[in-house]
């Protein structure tokens, strides 16, 4: 149960892992309901779990030659100021890295118990601080420029491009969270391998070691984060740097994945070795570093214009905070737990804590020992004054230890207060902040809502002139079938004339009178120019009653006129399809002009059409 209390801060920190982190793998498939957040999170928590079991051991064994925390209370304690650091900058919307948190509080033991820092190691792990968010923005650039190819070459149905797309996500956050919990379990529990020492299991066909115990235990808190408490972070994650589409969140988790995967795999890195290049290095890498590389790639890519580079300072003083608050956090809960609990946080021998410690402890058994002496021999002999006069000469060392003590808690308390009147102050302006953004929000939803009506009307102005063209296209089409039909008619009925005018026989004349009254009957009543007049007066009614509204003097011929006239016909046509003459035609243009008061100078046609 012991150790179950001591690893209680490694937990705190997984948990708080699985809480932010899964946002970075999932955040934009939940966020925009492409996957629902129950099946996301139990498919984040299995492949976590592997994870961290399978391939985690590579970036622990780096932390290891950062300082090698040799005591479970020291363990303890850097894990959660750590844990603490973490939770500290969530509160204060600043953005957050386990690990930079973690070897911050490892470099805080280091100075505290006079440990070396190895130098190397700490440029290396530096390093990947800069490079993991420059590989992922360039494999995001790379995989996007692929993508892209694929989906336009494929040109695949929208339903089951989403039905791909949904899929991808699921499947990439899966390898995400595999990488997330290879590479990020030697921030949980990196710290407890050394002094932790667990029985080997061996269940026959597999055995776990004392580390994959640990890492099993940590990666159980990273899933218990997840599934309780990332489902918020979730749902509001994705477009605060840079808008992003489902086929560019893919890219970004995928990404994440292959940078997160190369920095914890000791297979490849041992390849890589093997073809004479420098081995990887095995570090734990950022994967909220890495993903806002990626974004910031595709951004650039796309040119730039869409990326909030503001928001890119908060996020460069958070990276540059973190470590820095985590190492003193460490030192100063190091000193606390060390003076006031009496707890081996494994200072090296030749260290000034292990030095005083031993100092401290040599002065207390000396003034306890004569102490006694006095206390026997003398008690009778020395009055009571002088007794306790010479009682507190000889514990005036001992107050040395007291003052330590009460100046480092005092020392500790004094930075609490004062990252307490920061958090205060950091809220204020958050709140200020929140209702200017809020006011922002609105005004840019108004926005938005404007413009998708705008664009909405657009879409339906445009299918109503498609339609509109489309009905002119087909009453032009009817006008000049029937103007065909009625001049062929009218041909024919000339035919018909100039034949009767050779004909002597009076029966066949008769006939031909009859054929031809026949013909101008058809002319005079001909049920496709109703038809055809019907439709142009529907197609036309709101043009019809503004003309009414406006001219109320207007005839039913002039109205008829009108809409023929909109068709943008001439004259002759016109006349073939009222069955008049154009002389007529040309008589009513001239009445209509002077009815609806247009000027010589301006077109009777061009006037109807944009009227």
């Amino acid at each position: 149960m012991i150790i179950l209390f001591y690893l209680s801060s490694g937990l705190f920190l997984g948990w708080s892992l699985g809480a932010n982190d899964a946002a970075n793998i999932f955040g934009t498939a939940v966020g925009s309901r492409m996957v629902r957040f129950k099946k996301a999170a139990i498919v984040a928590s299995i492949f976590v779990i592997i994870g961290a079991v399978v391939q985690g051991e590579g970036a622990s064994e780096t932390l290891g030659k950062l300082g090698n925390v040799s005591t479970l209370a020291a363990a303890f304690t850097v894990a959660l100021s750590a844990a603490l650091s973490v939770y500290w900058m969530t509160r204060m919307k600043l953005p957050v890295s386990t690990s930079q948190a973690i070897v911050g509080a490892i470099i805080g033991w280091n100075f505290y118990t006079d440990n070396p820092t190895d130098i190397g190691t700490l440029i290396k792990i530096v390093t990947t601080w800069i490079s993991g968010p420059l590989l992922g923005g360039i494999f995001a650039i790379l995989l996007f420029m692929l993508v892209k190819r694929l989906l336009k070459k494929a040109r695949l149905h929208l339903l089951f491009r989403d039905a791909i797309i949904r899929y991808g996500l699921l499947m990439v956050g899966a390898f995400g969270a595999y990488s997330l919990g290879a590479n990020n379990i030697a921030n949980v529990m990196g710290v407890f391998t050394g002094p932790v020492n667990l029985p080997v299991i061996n269940l026959g066909f597999i055995s776990f070691d004392s580390t994959q115990q640990l890492f099993f235990i940590g990666s159980i808190a990273i899933a218990v984060g997840i599934i309780t408490y990332s489902k918020h972070v979730m749902e509001t994650v994705g477009n605060s740097l840079m808008h992003i589409t489902p086929e560019a969140a893919i890219v970004v988790v995928l990404a994440q994945s292959l940078v997160l995967f190369i920095f914890s795999s000791q297979t490849l890195s041992d390849a890589i070795q093997s073809i004479g290049l420098p081995p990887v290095p095995l570090v734990p890498v950022s994967s909220s570093q890495v993903v806002i590389g990626a974004i910031i790639g595709i951004g650039l890519y796309k040119g730039g214009k869409e990326i909030k580079f503001n928001i890119l300072g908060s996020i460069s003083l958070g990276w540059i905070a973190t470590p820095i608050i985590a190492g003193l956090v460490s030192f100063f809960m190091l000193f606390f737990v060390n003076n006031v609990f009496k707890q081996d946080v494994g200072a090296s021998e030749s260290s000034p804590v292990h030095e005083y410690v031993i100092k401290m402890d040599s002065i207390a058994k000396s003034a306890q020992q004569k102490d006694t002496i006095l206390f026997n021999e003398q008690k009778s002999a020395i009055p009571e004054e002088n007794l306790k006069s010479d009682y507190l000469d000889k514990n005036n060392e001992d107050s040395v230890d007291i003052t330590m003590v009460v100046f480092g808690s005092l020392s500790f308390l004094l930075l609490l207060l004062v990252i307490w009147f920061t958090i205060k102050i950091r809220k204020n302006k958050q709140k200020q902040n929140r209702l200017v953004q809020n006011l922002e929000n609105k005004y840019l939803l108004k926005i938005e809502n404007f413009e998708r009506s705008l664009e909405d009307y657009k879409a339906k102005q445009s299918d109503l002139d498609k339609e509109l063209k489309f009905r002119q296209n087909e009453m032009v089409t009817m006008a000049m079938n029937i103007i065909q039909k009625n001049e062929f008619l009218s041909n024919l009925k000339k035919e018909i004339i100039e034949i009767k005018s050779s004909v002597k026989d009076h029966d066949a004349r008769q006939k031909f009178n009859r054929l031809s009254l026949m013909i101008s009957q058809n002319l005079s009543i001909d049920r496709d120019r109703e038809k055809f007049q019907m439709h142009i007066n529907e197609q036309n009614s709101n043009f019809l009653r503004l003309l009414s509204e406006k001219y109320p003097s207007i005839t039913e011929n002039e109205k008829r006129l009108t809409v023929l006239l909109r068709l943008n016909l001439s004259s002759k046509e016109i006349a073939s399809i009222l069955n008049i003459s154009p002389k007529s035609v040309e008589m009513n243009r001239y009445r209509l002009r002077k009815k609806l008061k247009i000027s010589h100078q301006v077109s009777l046609n061009d006037f109807i059409r944009e009227f």
